[in-house]
């Protein structure tokens, strides 16, 4: 009696094998089968990103459209007013952009204090963000703090501090180092060494708190090993940690380049407008200038759609690094 029951039991153990193996008709997919992704063609993403595009290209398309259009016509305070018809230039603008000797010089010098800038940048908040995992948690929180109330401080508001730090008559600094009353502003290489202050203050925040969390991410072993063959602080940050940290690295350089490149209101507020005889001109104050105080606005323009160019290829490249960043991934 119990050799025929153990029999059933085993035939009804192995029914569902047998059925599961077996191919249903017609060559149908299984009911275990995950099914197929859909194809690249579909449309779906595209419907979820549909009413962001749409404000984006309101905001951003037309107006820039616009520059470009403006830019390729004579446009000065007679058009606006209607006194003086507007005339179609095509590159006219840029050629006498181009052809404009103060035009390159503002163009180096912008270049210039951008890469300072970014360097300036990368090394206080990378230098923080090691010292963030030395320190006890009420130092660490200290140091957040104060680095997040400089990120969240405007930069009018910024600009108009360090002005007051630097004061000729009353500003701390000059009585420190017993400089009388020194005007920083004055000097070319002085006015954009102040404002590269407050830039890398305002700025070093974002590296700091995205290198630390980087550096928090790094496996612990990995630092131990390196401190137990003896690496100094130096060649644990050089040969460890930034390998390991490249892509973060990498992201957080482009977008200070960015941001450096088209800094207006610390020069404008810092500089008076881009210092004495426009020795301290960046390509965004020179550009207001242009339109503004010379009712040039399709030289404005012109150099605005030159600006824009080259952060686009910036940002293009900013694209591609956090692409291949997510590939890896």
């Amino acid at each position: 009696m119990t050799a025929p029951t153990s029999s059933r039991s085993a035939d009804r153990v192995r029914l569902p094998a047998v059925r599961g193996s077996s191919r249903p008709r017609g060559g149908g997919r299984t009911s275990g089968t995950a099914p197929r992704p859909s194809g690249r063609g579909s449309g779906t993403p595209w419907l979820y990103l549909a009413p962001a595009l749409v404000v984006l290209g309101g905001l951003l398309a037309y107006p820039v459209y616009q520059l470009g259009l403006i830019s390729l016509f004579h446009y000065t305070q007679a058009q606006v007013s209607g006194g003086e018809p507007t005339t179609f230039e095509g590159f006219g603008n840029y050629a006498e952009l181009f052809g404009d000797e103060q035009f390159w010089q503002v163009l180096l010098a912008t270049v210039v204090f951008a890469a300072a800038c970014v360097v300036c940048t990368l090394a206080v908040g990378c230098a923080l963000a090691v010292l963030l995992t030395r320190v006890r948690a009420v130092p660490r929180l200290a140091l957040m703090l104060a680095a997040l109330g400089a990120w969240a401080t405007p930069a009018i508001t910024g600009s108009t501090v360090w002005l007051f730090l630097f004061d000729a008559d009353f500003g701390p600094v000059n009585r420190v180092l017993g400089l009388g009353d020194h005007v920083w502003t004055y000097g070319r290489f002085s006015a954009f060494f102040l404002v590269l202050l407050e830039v890398v203050w305002c700025s070093f925040p974002f590296v700091m708190v995205t290198v630390y969390a980087g550096i928090r991410a790094v496996p612990s072993e990995v630092l131990e090993a390196a401190s137990l063959d003896g690496a100094s602080q130096w060649r644990i940050w050089r040969s460890v940690l930034a390998p390991m940290l490249r892509p973060i690295l990498v992201v957080v350089t482009i977008q200070s380049v960015i941001w450096d490149f088209k800094v207006f209101t610390q020069i404008y507020v810092m500089t008076g407008g881009g210092g004495i005889a426009g020795q301290n001109l960046v390509l965004n104050v020179y550009a207001y200038q242009q339109a503004f105080a010379s009712s040039q606005y399709s030289l404005g323009a012109a150099i605005g759609v030159v600006m824009l160019l080259i952060l686009l290829a910036v940002t293009l490249v900013y694209l591609r690094l956090l692409r291949r960043q997510g590939e890896e991934l």
